[in-house]
């Protein structure tokens, strides 16, 4: 088919991509811009049964986790977005901001004997492995001391967004300038003078 067609248009060769001969839609191409086509949903890798849990978790929160999610959700703690009982890895974090990789757990009772803490301690290393920064507190602090935890929530997001990252090119120009200092001048005994 390419063939007659290049024939019939006196075997001139064949168009780039994108600008053929006005012969029509194969139906095999897809306009980018078609607000008719679907936008592709991100996908977070969750199995079913792990999704399943989080919204069981969601449904079933504790007095501390629904207190402190009325001050989190829609953006109400200086703009950032959170969201609750977020499945990172294996495990279902309580909130999780992920425009500043940060992750906050709230601990009940069940989380002060020694055993327990070691497996939090497990769990916030496996989350920290993935790039998050955990900080805790306990469910006794968010119900008697709500104001002092969003405020330390508050005071880790603005930390975080003190350090802006560079470009690259300004992080080596700025590394080269530090680096490379001027040269002293110095006087070289020139090849003439010999004792």
């Amino acid at each position: 088919m390419i063939e007659d067609l290049a024939i019939a248009h006196g075997a001139l060769p064949l168009p780039l991509a994108g600008e053929g001969w006005g012969e029509g839609d194969t139906g095999t191409e897809l306009a980018m811009d078609d607000p008719k086509q679907p936008t592709p949903k991100p996908t977070w890798n969750v199995s079913p049964g792990q999704r399943r849990h989080a919204r069981e978790l969601r449904k079933k929160s504790t007095d501390a986790e629904r207190l402190m999610w009325t001050a989190l959700r829609d953006k109400q703690l200086n703009g950032f977005s959170f969201k609750r009982q977020v499945p990172i890895g294996p495990f279902i974090a309580d909130f999780a901001c992920h425009a500043k990789k940060l992750v906050v757990e709230l601990d009940g009772g069940q989380h002060f004997p020694d055993e327990a803490e070691r497996a939090d301690a497990a769990r916030t290393a496996a989350i920290e492995a993935r790039g998050f920064r955990v900080i805790r507190f306990s469910n006794h602090e968010v119900m008697t001391n709500r104001a002092g935890v969003l405020q330390s929530i508050a005071d880790v997001l603005a930390a975080s967004a003190l350090t802006p990252t560079l470009s690259r090119k300004r992080e080596r120009g700025r590394a080269e300038r530090g680096v490379k200092q001027r040269p002293t001048r110095t006087q070289r005994p020139s090849s003439d003078d010999s004792d």
